[in-house]
Parts: C-alpha cells; structure tokens; sequence
C-alpha cells in the first residue's frame, strides 16, 4: 500500500509541476513525440520532466535538460524496477538509463532526430 500511495503521490507532484510550468524549459520539445516506425513508443516532454510510454502500459519518468544541440536525460524509475530501465534502454535504446546524452539533430514544429554513437532515432509530433 505504501509503494501504491508513494506512486501516486510522486505522479501527482511531477503531473502538477509540468502542468504549471506550461511548456517551460522545454521550448520547441514540448508536447508529444512518436518514435518513427511505431505505433505504441512515445515520449513527452514539459517543464523539465519528460515521459517515456508504452502502449502496453510501461511508462517512466525523467528529467531533461536541452542545451543547444544536446539532449540531456536522466530517468527515474519510481519503484526501483529493473523492468525500468530495461524498457528505457532495450525498447527505446536509450542508454544509460540515468545519465542519457544525445545529440539533436532536427527539432522543428513537426521532426525531432536525435543521435548517439552512430544511431538514429525520429520521432514525429502527435
């Protein structure tokens, strides 16, 4: 019960934080990001906290920071799953699972590319 009411409460405080923020710090990033060449894995981005989701339900939270060409991420996973960090860095790819830092290579209303080590991933706004 008490992981249930730590889960709750950590979700209603990152919900309200971004809801207040309005887009915030994350600039052109804001909104909602599909990764190209899937129907169910997508990522959001408000504020400074980011979403990564899943269509089957897995979902994990993060902190971002984008600093001119450069995306930098660190997730959090709220119980301490290691299903976490496999769905952030098998699913997605994305690695390390605390320490993300990925290049932009287009951001605009439509397109977010980003790199890392010769890899590419697209996401599309929806």
């Amino acid at each position: 019960m008490a992981r249930f009411c730590k889960y709750i409460i950590l979700t209603s405080y990152i919900f309200l934080l971004s809801s207040c923020q309005e887009g915030g710090e994350a600039g052109d990033l804001f909104g909602m990001w599909r990764l190209e060449g899937s129907d169910s894995k997508s990522v959001s981005f408000s504020g400074s906290v980011t979403l990564f989701r899943d269509a089957d339900g897995s979902q994990v939270f993060g902190k971002f920071n984008h600093n001119g060409d450069s995306l930098f991420i660190e997730c959090v996973s709220i119980e301490g799953m290691p299903s976490d960090t496999t769905f952030i860095e098998e699913s997605f790819g994305f690695k390390p699972f605390t320490n993300i830092r990925m290049k932009i290579e287009r951001l605009d209303s439509d397109d977010l590319v980003l790199s890392k080590d010769g890899r590419i991933w697209s996401f599309y706004k929806y």
